[in-house]
């Protein structure tokens, strides 16, 4: 798959394809990352790409016609219609599923805002999806897009040392949507805390009732709109609603 990200600092990219365990998937070739310089695109001596918004306010809006000659050369190199994303607090949230979807595709173009935005204009005209990480604002949208990169890197084959430990992630259907539950490690009793003892028993089924029992109390808590969610879809069991019923 490929992605090609249009950004006017394509340089806060170059630590995150180096690093960490997703670099396996930019150094394999499973995925590809182009990066595009909005600026090289730009209008004029100066290269501009921002102008002051009609109607007026504060900030400035990034114009149409570099973004779309920068959007017309990534589509002549690419030669295929990859969709084009924008990240935006206008767009869908991004969650599990959307990566899954993202992680099995062909790739897109990736759409970097910044300033106070972009003119629609170019939006109308070009853009397939508008993605969102959640209801607050960045300076930009590269954060996003690595999110999304990383994301979706992970979930490519060979890249995690172990192939199945994802789908023990928080979301995944194979948890039936929950949050993952606590890890502990060496040593079993740290700053007065013991490692609980059912992780200790080496009782196979009466660690993954710890793990499960877990996985519900923090869900519970911390995001009851996915007990729901797994409750409607009847992925919860008799004994997952009797520990729900007790806890707190």
């Amino acid at each position: 798959m490929r992605f090609d990200v249009i950004t006017l600092f394509p340089e806060l990219f170059a630590p995150f394809v180096a690093s960490g365990v997703t670099r396996r998937a930019y150094e394999s070739g499973q995925v590809q990352l182009r990066l595009w310089n909005l600026r090289d695109f730009g209008e004029g001596h100066y290269r501009r790409v921002d102008d002051r918004p009609f109607g007026g306010g504060p900030g400035m809006v990034m114009l149409a016609q570099p973004l779309s000659l920068c959007l017309q050369a990534i589509q002549a190199e690419r030669r295929d219609l990859a969709p084009v994303v924008l990240f935006s607090p206008a767009g869908r949230p991004l969650d599990h599923a959307g990566v899954v979807r993202w992680s099995a595709s062909a790739g897109a173009v990736l759409v970097c805002g910044r300033y106070e935005g972009i003119d629609q204009r170019f939006i109308d005209a070009h853009v397939n999806v508008q993605i969102s990480l959640g209801d607050f604002v960045l300076s930009g949208g590269e954060i996003a897009a690595m999110a999304l990169l990383d994301a979706v890197a992970r979930l490519q084959p060979g890249v995690l040392h172990d192939a199945g430990s994802h789908q023990f992630d928080s979301f995944n259907p194979a948890l039936d949507g929950l949050l993952d539950c606590p890890h502990y490690t060496r040593p079993e009793e740290w700053a007065g805390r013991s490692v609980p003892q059912a992780l200790l028993s080496g009782h196979h089924a009466q660690i993954e009732r710890w793990r499960r029992d877990q996985r519900l109390a923090i869900t519970a808590e911390q995001r009851p709109d996915l007990i729901e969610a797994a409750r409607a879809a009847g992925r919860l069991s008799r004994q997952d609603e009797a520990f729900l019923a007790g806890t707190p």
